[in-house]
This record gives C-alpha cells, structure tokens and sequence, in this order.
C-alpha cells in the first residue's frame, strides 16, 4: 500500500476527526454552565441530555457501520458534517429542555455516524488489512481535540455567548468539514447482501470458521471496550477531584489532568513507532494493564506519584483507542468491518454514557478507593484480552496484517 496515498487520506480525515471531536464530545465542558444558566436547566440536566446523545449514538453505530460497509465512508461522513451542522445550530436554537434534549439526540445521531468507529470503518473498506497506521494516524490528529476545541468554545462563548459559539462550530462542519470529508476517494459500492449481517456480522475468512469461538470473540471484545470506555470516562470527569480524594492540592490535581492529554499522544506515537512491529493484542495487553499499576502506585504511595498515574493512565487510554479500530480488523477481518464495529462499541457507549453518575456515586463513598474499582476493570480487560488469540496468527494465513504476522 503506498503511504503517500494514505497520507491523502489521513490527514484531510484526521483534520475532519478532530473539528467533530471537539464541537460535539469535548462541547458541555464549556458550554454546559452557561446553557443551564440561559434556559433555567441546573448543570447536570445538561450533562442529562449529553449522555442521552451517547445512548442514541450507540444505537446508531451499527447501522452508520453496515452503510458504510456497503458505499464506502465518503456518502456517510459528508453526511455526517451536515447533521452535526444541523444538531448545533439545533442546540443554538434552543429554548427550552425539551428542546436541549431534542438538539442533543440529533447530535447522537451524528456522533454515532461520524467520530471514531466511522472514521476506521471508512479506512477499512478502503485500505482492508492495511489500515492499522492510518487508524493510528486518525488517532494522533484527532488527539488534539480537546487541545483545541476547549480554547476555542471557551473564547466563542466569552466574545459572543453560547448560542454564537454553537452556530460558529455548525458553520466550521460546513465550510471546513464537509470538503474535508469530500476528499476521501469513493469506496466501490456492494450489492445487497455482500457486506456485513445483523445482528452480528459473521467473521471473514481471516477469522475462525468456528461460530461460537467467533462469538465468545465478539462478547470478549464487547467487553474490553465497555471496561477501557467506562474507565476513559470516569477519568475524564472526575480525575481533578479523584486526585483531590487522594490527598493532592488543587493545583496539584489541575496539572496532574493537564498530563494526560500529552501521555496519550505519547501512547500513539508508541503504538506508531515502536508497537506497530508486534501484534496488536500485544500492544492492548500492554496498555491495559498501564491503569492498574497507575491506580495501585497512587493508592500505594500517595499523591506524591500522581504524575505517574496519569501518564500510565493517559498513554494506557491512547493506545486502547487505537485497539478499538485495529482488534476487530486482526481478528475478523475487513469484511462486515463497519456493521461489527458498530455492534461491538455498543456496550461501551452506553457504559461511557453511565460512567460520570456511576464512578461519581462510587467516588462519593469511597473517596480514593474508588480507584480500586477501575483498577479491577482494567484488570478484567486484560483477563478477556489473554483470553483471546488471534485466529489469522494461529493460521498463518495469508489475510493476516503484515507487521503482525507472529502469535504474541
């Protein structure tokens, strides 16, 4: 595969990746205050309707995923741009909480057909069993969407307002992201029946002929993302106060949470290098385990290791993202890549819609313990990934990715 061609691809997609990124996941960070403020709503109503938007995204990914298993993601993506166009110009528009809620569960539909899942459905019907670096590449520039996404809402929303900074991200998916997505080449449409199947898409020929070994497979895989999402989240919500639990001061705990972004573009940058020679379920097995051995070093020893915790954490999280796209791809195979996908992610979208009240309930009682409860996820995870074994190493077959062709 030439690199150069998939540069053309990654880079116009990984810019794509990181304007929906930032305008829709990373969005109530900045917003949710002053939106409650305006219609009347407390703060957690609005957070209330983003994890509805989550729900609905996880019911919309396997069919954005057989869509573009058919037509390729060119169609799907483009698509994609006008819908979160749409949700926020919806969201600007506002005025009410039914309205709030409404606004959200359209942006749902365009999270569950245009982030991540969409985005390395697309490069594997472009690309098969190549994809991995361009999957690692969307990765790394989408990586940036906090970085980028909260200075900018938080200067949209102090220069103009709320509203504005919402129809200012709805107008950048139209003048920015939709020629982006434009750009990807046209995916050979297939006939009817020749992609994936629902519920569960049979494995392809790089995978197991045997079907309950493919399906204990699938709940294994359905797990460990379920897990690393909840655990991703949980993180991302609480970790300034879970650090504050631990004994570190505020200013500790902010610059602590500034460490993660870093760490995991450092974990991608890893999984680019140096991981891209061995197998991927070696390099999820790995970053797996990276949230534990943080999470007992910080309960262990104290908040004077808490910089460690959060690069374990932050590069264990960048390398698991990329796991998500490459495993089903090493595993199954490319065909039906997108409706499997779909169905795979899931669980752990509802998980990560349930995460921030869960963890947050958990953290309430049991203050810093509540880590031990991520550590033992993470744990499982990497149980379930043991568990697994790739069915393209134990053939030595011709279908398995080049760089991975030795069982870890």
């Amino acid at each position: 595969m030439n690199e150069s061609a998939q540069a053309r691809t990654v880079v116009p997609l990984g810019l794509a990746q990181t304007l929906a990124w930032a305008s829709s996941y990373y969005l109530p960070a900045m917003l949710a205050a002053p939106m409650a403020r305006d219609l009347g709503v407390a703060t957690p109503t609005v957070f209330a309707a983003f994890s509805a938007a989550l729900v609905v995204s996880a019911i919309v990914g396997p069919w954005s995923g057989r869509l573009i298993d058919h037509h390729g993601g060119r169609p799907v993506l483009m698509g994609t741009s006008v819908l979160f166009a749409a949700a926020l110009v919806a969201l600007g528009m506002a005025d009410s909480a039914p309205a709030l809620f409404a606004a959200w569960a359209l942006m749902g539909i365009a999270m569950g057909s245009g982030l991540y899942e969409a985005a390395f459905a697309s490069l594997v019907r472009l690309y098969g069993h190549d994809s991995r670096n361009a999957i690692t590449g969307i990765t790394l520039m989408a990586g940036f969407a906090s970085t980028v996404g909260w200075p900018l809402t938080a200067w949209l929303e102090a220069r103009f307002g709320w509203r504005e900074a919402c129809f200012a991200w709805a107008g950048l998916h139209l003048l920015v992201g939709l020629p982006l997505n434009a750009w990807l080449p046209s995916a050979r449409a297939m006939p009817h029946g020749e992609g994936s199947q629902l519920p569960m898409p049979p494995p392809s020929a790089a995978a197991s002929p045997d079907a309950p070994s493919a399906r204990l497979t699938s709940i294994l895989l359905a797990f460990v993302f379920a897990a690393t999402w909840f655990i991703s989240t949980a993180m991302a919500a609480h970790l300034p106060r879970l650090m504050q639990a631990a004994g570190a001061s505020l200013a500790v705990a902010v610059a602590v949470g500034a460490l993660v972004g870093p760490a995991q573009v450092a974990g991608r940058l890893l999984e680019f290098g140096l991981l891209r020679r061995v197998h991927p379920l070696l390099s999820a097995r790995l970053a797996a385990l990276a949230h534990p051995i943080g999470a007992a070093a910080l309960l262990l020893a104290g908040p004077a290791v808490a910089p460690l915790f959060a690069v374990l954490h932050g590069a264990g999280n960048g390398i698991l993202t990329i796991a998500k796209g490459t495993l089903p791809l090493v595993l199954f195979g490319p065909t039906g890549y997108g409706a499997r996908q779909g169905w795979l992610m899931l669980p752990a979208r509802v998980a990560q819609a349930m995460a921030p009240f869960l963890f947050g309930l958990v953290l309430d009682r049991l203050h810093a313990g509540a880590l031990w409860l991520t550590a033992a996820l993470g744990l499982t995870a990497l149980a379930a990934l043991l568990w697994l074994r790739s069915p393209a190493a134990a053939t030595a077959g011709s279908h398995a990715m080049a760089p991975e062709r030795s069982r870890p």
